[in-house]
């Protein structure tokens, strides 16, 4: 669409409101809504004003005012709102400057498109990301000086199989054996057809949709490969309908990486190429159909994976699904099959233009546009570096003997060892200056002083069972 287009839309539709959304640095979604009539030809380059000192990690209070600038091409109808509504999605710029703002995420994301065309490597990037969440028919949560708690429920789980809730038809899924039977036991199925209906109507095309390992309403689905800052965009909108999707329905969904104590957790896994116009840079004729550049490309993820897993995994609650036992992708090794390597190399199909990587550790709780970004330029490093990944492990590591399994590198076990590793590694990211170290030194002292700390000092209820008779 271009700005003329989006105005004749606005038109045609009787559009009442113009939602513009935008990605905050460290959390969710944000947005602002103005009347139809504010929106000309002049607002895709001259924006709307606001107060930048108010979003986390952006702007100081005596330098508070940035633009939103609406991206045309992004332009559809909200399927959610009363009054018609367009949304959206805005870059944010400098008010003096008109430059793009360092710390929009959006614009760290298309300044990696443009350094990997510049490095003349490839032409594009794809990402498919395989985006899981859980869907829960209740939850509470509370954490104060006194008392902390939560507590989900899912008619779906298997703990309330003896529960005595007329909702309660003994249809609960045992454990580990979420993927993926068919309904009654599956009862989401038109849940996420409906959520998957609406992304298409979206914009947002949709690979497939199905049940997920977990018990408890785990869910997946799967929008098909796009550029890096298209699929940014459009996994923010999958977060969007899934969540007010879910909230229609009484139910309420989270993309928390580890909701459920003893059950698998969410993952994003990234299904990722680079691409030279149609054809895949990693194609060739080296171990699974890989290219020498795709090995190298593999070399550079793994080198910089726990620097990296602070914007793909940038939670503290992250690092309860990174944990043996859950299918959890914790050692930093690849294979064409061994779904325990922290990047696999898919063999559905010998097509070479779908040559890709599969990067198993991300979650659903990054930031799309930083950990795309990231990705990109670790395996851009590996490729113009030359990064041996080593050799592949295709057996089952469960099996390996303890003294070679100790052998491993794994990912880091916290977010703080996660954030130690970015500080002494993220050179790799200020090439072509798509991060700058004040984007880096501001997202470690974030998280730090937001996440891991306020984490720390707090009582956990498990210390209760363990320490209470201390």
């Amino acid at each position: 669409m271009t700005p003329q287009d989006v105005l004749q839309l606005v038109r045609e539709q009787n559009i009442a409101y113009i939602d513009c959304c935008f990605q905050e640095f460290c959390g969710p979604w944000q947005h602002c809504t103005y009347a139809a009539s504010e929106l000309t030809e002049n607002s895709f380059t001259q924006g709307f004003g606001f107060d930048g000192s108010v979003i986390r990690g952006w702007q100081q209070l005596n330098e508070s005012d940035l633009l939103l600038v609406p991206v045309a091409e992004t332009a559809v109808v909200d399927p959610f709102r009363d009054s018609p509504t367009l949304q959206l999605i805005c870059d944010i710029k400098d008010p003096l400057t008109k430059k793009t703002f360092s710390r929009d995420p959006r614009s760290i994301a298309r300044k990696a498109e443009a350094y990997l065309k510049d490095t003349g490597v490839a032409d594009s990037a794809l990402f498919s990301p395989e985006v899981e969440f859980f869907v829960f028919d209740n939850v509470r949560y509370d954490q104060r000086k006194e008392a902390g708690y939560y507590h989900v429920d899912s008619v779906e789980g298997k703990w309330q199989r003896g529960g005595d809730s007329p909702a309660n038809l003994g249809r609960q899924i045992r454990g580990y054996e979420g993927y993926f039977p068919v309904g009654p036991a599956d009862s989401l199925a038109d849940l996420r057809s409906h959520m998957a209906d609406l992304l298409t109507g979206m914009g947002v095309p949709i690979e497939c949709h199905h049940h997920e390992v977990a018990t408890g309403g785990q869910c997946e689905i799967d929008p098909r490969a796009q550029g890096l800052v298209a699929a940014a965009d459009a996994l923010m909108r999958v977060k969007y309908v899934v969540k007010n999707a879910a909230q229609r329905h009484g139910k309420t969904a989270t993309f928390m990486p580890k909701p459920i104590h003893e059950d698998n957790g969410s993952g994003m896994h990234l299904h990722f190429s680079l691409r030279r116009g149609d054809d895949s840079v990693f194609a060739g004729r080296k171990y699974a159909g890989l290219s020498q550049e795709g090995l190298w490309a593999i070399g550079g993820v793994l080198k910089h994976a726990p620097s990296l897993l602070a914007f793909t995994n940038p939670t503290t609650n992250s690092y309860k699904r990174l944990v043996p036992g859950y299918e959890a992708p914790i050692n930093l090794i690849y294979s064409s099959r061994n779904r325990s390597a922290a990047i696999r190399v898919p063999v559905y199909s010998n097509d070479a233009q779908t040559k890709r990587l599969e990067v198993r550790f991300p979650d659903p709780s990054a930031n799309p546009y930083l950990a795309f970004a990231a990705v990109v330029m670790a395996a851009l490093d590996g490729i113009q570096n030359q990064i041996d990944p080593a050799e592949p492990i295709d057996h089952d590591v469960e099996l390996m003997a303890p003294e070679d399994q100790a052998g491993l590198a794994r990912t880091p076990n916290r977010l703080d060892g996660a954030l130690a590793a970015l500080e002494a590694d993220h050179d790799y990211l200020l090439a072509g200056g798509v991060f700058s170290e004040q984007v880096i030194r501001y997202w470690i002292d974030y998280k730090t002083q937001s996440e891991v700390v306020p984490l720390a000092s707090r009582p956990h209820p498990y210390e209760f069972c363990m320490y209470y008779d201390a």
